[in-house]
């Protein structure tokens, strides 16, 4: 038996344990999250630590005439360990349900819904990748972090519901640094491993650290072309999806996407996202117990869907739509547009290549209007060609300028960009994101 089938037969065989201890009226909702992961961390692009991570645990919700109680427990692995804490956490939670107030915002969902998704992708041999690591930084200040391996979630309600979903994925996230102190940062991540893929996106890296040996180029603040990278039109893209697509945000007026949403303002026709939980590493549940399905966030540059979890729509009279107590999007796929990775330079003529934006905030929300700083291979091109490392600078700017009225072009070629988190768990965030070519971006200081 496969391990996504072992664990998803043990999750089952604790949602039945739970079913015969519950006592009417309670009801449950019981989720399940696990991973297998190997990790190695470099420096100096050798190995430095390697290590295999293995873990899973629930997350238990008891109800009871409107109030609910939750208690996450990690699992041993050993049935009998796992349904006994289980049963101890029952108890546990039934003895504080009242004690606890009614919540006028839950909505459970009722449905028996059944949902199962494994995605066999093989993953690379851990060997292998860290052989062809070492190979292509050989001679570099290489520092990185590798993680690999499959991530497991499942849901169980008291209603019949029941959700499975594995994906298997890979991260490698590095940096590669000049001697002057000045580095270039860069990932590489997927569902398959392919030599040639990294090959190419490390060499792309290593001719941007040759760059950076050029003396540093100091802009005056102004307004200039830019073109932004998938890695840095992920910040932005971070930022808008920080309340941004969320429905309590929108109908209390505090999106920063308001303006859209209240057809007051609208991205370039260029601008297609959606939310494509289909294929990614997110599962098509949420937590809360409702099916997730793909959803057009911006549609032409126009207002879409929203983001709609269950206090949500049981607060504003909504329909719930598989949002996570955030409302962000976990699965962000903007369309690709006709712009070569070839002619980025040539297109872009003379400004400014930006890789990574660092350290945004919003300085008008309202106004979807951000700041930050460029760092990490921010170069200054002069007809069509790089020129000089720039020095770290500040932006000011609205999203509805870059990625409206200023947009010019979106790339052919989209990167996959994986949340690089790990804490507590490794995450399944996920953004395929194609680069853009602004005509106008205004530095500040």
């Amino acid at each position: 038996m496969s391990t996504s089938k072992a664990q998803a037969e043990s999750f089952k065989t604790l949602v039945a344990g739970l079913r015969e201890a519950l006592q009417e009226p309670e009801q449950f909702t019981l989720s399940y999250a696990a991973e297998s992961s190997a990790f190695v961390r470099f420096n100096h692009a050798k190995v430095r630590q390697a290590g295999q991570v293995q873990q899973a645990n629930i997350g238990l919700k008891l109800i009871n005439d409107g109030r609910h109680a939750d208690l996450q427990i990690t699992l041993a692995g050993d049935p009998e360990v796992d349904l006994q804490r289980l049963l101890e956490g029952v108890q546990q939670l039934r003895e504080t349900l009242p004690l606890l107030p009614q919540d006028p915002y839950l909505l459970l969902n009722h449905n028996g819904w059944q949902s199962t998704n494994v995605q066999e992708h093989p993953l690379p041999d851990t060997e292998q990748v860290v052989a062809e690591i070492a190979q292509a930084a050989e001679g570099l200040d290489l520092v990185g972090f590798y993680a690999a391996g499959p991530i497991s979630r499942g849901f169980a309600s008291s209603s019949g519901a029941f959700g499975w979903h594995q994906a298997n994925s890979f991260n490698f996230d590095f940096s590669l640094f000049h001697a002057n102190g000045q580095a270039v940062k860069a990932s590489y991540a997927g569902h398959d491993w392919s030599s040639e893929g990294f090959a190419k996106r490390f060499q792309q890296a290593r001719k941007q650290l040759e760059y950076l040996g050029r003396p540093l180029r100091t802009l005056a603040p102004g307004q200039y072309r830019a073109y932004l990278a998938p890695a840095a039109l992920e910040e932005i893209m971070g930022m808008l999806c920080w309340g941004g697509f969320s429905a309590q945000s929108i109908a209390s007026k505090s999106s920063p996407l308001q303006k859209l949403y209240g057809g007051d303002q609208r991205f370039s026709p260029l601008v297609s996202l959606d939310e494509k939980v289909s294929g990614s590493l997110s599962p098509a549940f949420s937590e809360e117990g409702y099916p997730r399905s793909d959803l057009q966030l911006i549609v032409e540059g126009n207002a879409g869907a929203q983001l709609v979890g269950s206090r949500s729509a049981a607060e504003y009279g909504l329909t719930a739509n598989g949002a996570d107590g955030g409302e962000s999007p976990s699965a962000l796929n903007m369309q690709a547009g006709a712009l070569p990775e070839a002619d980025i330079l040539k297109q872009l003529g003379t400004g400014l290549y930006i890789s990574n934006l660092w350290y945004l905030n919003f300085s008008d929300q309202p106004a979807a209007r951000l700041t930050g700083m460029t760092r990490f291979a921010t170069f200054w091109v002069e007809n069509g060609e790089i020129q000089a490392p720039v020095s770290t600078m500040r932006f000011d700017d609205s999203a509805f300028s870059l990625l409206g009225s200023q947009l010019e072009a979106l790339t052919e070629e989209r990167e996959l960009l994986l949340s690089a988190s790990t804490y507590s768990q490794r995450a399944t965030a996920s953004a395929l994101l194609p680069g853009a070519l602004v005509s106008r971006l205004t530095l500040t200081l």
